[in-house]
């Protein structure tokens, strides 16, 4: 199916669309995501980022690309990995609010008028769940919801399905989030410590109808270690100093301690400590304090060049009310 219509330079909605070996997905997903946008009457563009794919997804795209005034076409060199898709999606995007969903036709795009009525009623991000999920219970589902419990209760941000691609952001929103890594499964934390208002609602999900999936239990690793960057970012992004300087202070004191006892009992008892466990305890112990201490000095520093260097402010605003005027920025959410 062709668009005939021209996307104008300013546009309500971007559909961004991360693409990896999907050749055969590919033409009724952007049938469907047709379907479900065009009686909405609102202008739209998809953008397909196709990620190193080695099917002909990446030919396809293209072919498409040229026939369609809807569809944009972004090839990758090479494989990147989701995050960078995302990230490049968002790069491209000129819409209003950008909904992101996987290629696989397991997201549906028929829920995305259901996104967009519920960002309306004031949400910066909403995001999908998927309650009737259609994935294998021991290798997809068990782990998913262990997963979604951590990530929650380390981020502070409760929601049932962090997994589901299938979000609608304001564009403002993305335009202060950088990504990197495997960090585009925590974007509702990243948005959350931008002070972003987060809600979820409840997505149909289908089974997978071509290929494989590209998903497995290998990704844990790289997610733990995303999960502890996204808990610092939130708890000590602007005050880095807060957590090395403190573990430096306690590290220093409880060094200070054990060489107050030694030294009791080297001077008020007479006893030989040279070959003490504890001895070489108190040296460790101060020395990792003014290291840990040093560090944080350090990150103090390099927050400060990152923050000034971008004009990035610490803070985010709203809206400003009064003053004969109430607006909002584009910078601002």
């Amino acid at each position: 199916m062709t668009k005939q219509t021209t996307i104008p330079s300013k546009i309500d909605i971007s559909i961004l669309v991360p693409i990896y070996n999907e050749v055969d997905s590919i033409p009724d997903l952007l049938n469907a995501i047709t379907t479900a946008l065009d009686p909405t009457g609102l202008s739209y563009e998809i953008i397909c980022v196709d990620d190193g794919s080695k099917d002909g997804s990446t030919e396809l795209l293209i072919q498409l690309a040229k026939s369609r005034t809807d569809l944009k076409a972004v090839i990758f060199r090479r494989n990147y990995g989701q995050t960078p898709a995302m990230a490049a999606g968002f790069d491209c995007a000129s819409g209003e609010v950008l909904i992101t969903m996987d290629g696989d036709l397991q997201n549906d795009p028929k829920d995305i008028p259901k996104l967009l009525a519920k960002l309306e009623e004031g949400y910066d991000l909403v995001s999908g769940w998927r309650k009737a999920r259609q994935d294998d219970a021991l290798t997809r589902l068990l782990p998913s919801k262990i997963a979604n419990w951590v990530i929650g209760k380390v981020t502070g941000v409760k929601l049932h399905d962090y997994g589901c691609s299938l979000k609608a952001y304001r564009a403002e929103l993305v335009a202060d989030m950088n990504l990197y890594g495997e960090l585009h499964r925590f974007l509702p934390a990243l948005a959350y410590i931008e002070g972003a208002k987060i809600t979820e609602i409840p997505v149909d999900h289908h089974a997978r109808r071509y290929g494989k999936s590209k998903y497995g239990l290998g990704r844990t690793f790289r997610v733990v270690m995303d999960l502890l960057t996204v808990f610092f970012m939130k708890k000590f992004l602007t005050r880095p100093m807060h957590v090395f300087g403190l573990f430096g202070l306690i590290s220093i004191a409880g060094g200070m301690v054990l060489g107050l006892y030694l030294t009791i009992l080297k001077l008020g008892l007479g006893q030989n400590i040279g070959d003490r466990p504890l001895l070489i305890l108190a040296i460790v112990l101060v020395i990792a304090g003014v290291q840990l201490f040093s560090f944080g000095l350090l990150a103090e520093l390099l927050m400060r060049t990152y923050h000034e260097s971008q004009n990035r402010p610490i803070y985010r605003v709203r809206e400003v009310v009064g003053g004969g005027s109430s607006s909002k920025s584009r910078s601002q959410i």
